[in-house]
């Protein structure tokens, strides 16, 4: 006897196209039925409460604040650039010097800053716990005159 050409996928995604034609069938017999009540402008409105969450009633008016729409800022306000007064510190997470580079992770920030041993003035290790002065350049935040700190 021979098999049937048909296999088990392609008899699911018949399945699965025949049922989209029967609910999309169904769907246009309610609509032309008229069985669907139309919903009221009040049913469709949605609301934000004191916290930011989205409910369906109105909010206390007594709760109510009102923002001025030139107080409201869209975006990320840019940094300026300015020269720090005090160097940064950190701790060493990773030095190689054999390549010469490393890490440091700032304190503060948590931020990872890469140094080169060019910019170093004081010979550090791993763990160290170092100041220094914070630099750019085209890939980054890098770390320039890193020196060995107190904690």
């Amino acid at each position: 006897m021979g098999k049937s050409q048909e296999t088990f996928s392609k008899r699911e995604r018949e399945k699965q196209r025949m049922k989209k034609q029967q609910d999309k069938k169904e769907k246009m017999n309610e609509r032309k039925s008229g069985k669907e009540k139309p919903k009221s402008l009040e049913d469709m409105m949605a609301y934000l409460d004191e916290n930011g969450n989205l409910t369906n009633k109105p909010l206390d008016p007594r709760i109510k604040k009102t923002f001025n729409q030139e107080d409201i800022q869209i975006g990320v306000p840019k940094q300026e650039d300015k020269e720090p007064d005090t160097p940064n510190t950190g701790t060493i997470t990773f030095f190689n010097e054999s390549k010469g580079f490393g890490f440091i992770q700032d304190s503060d920030t948590r931020e990872r800053v890469f140094f080169h041993v060019n910019d170093l003035a004081s010979q550090v290790k791993e763990n160290d716990f170092v100041s220094y002065w914070p630099g750019k350049s085209p890939k980054g935040p890098v770390a320039t005159e890193v020196t060995l700190a107190k904690r």
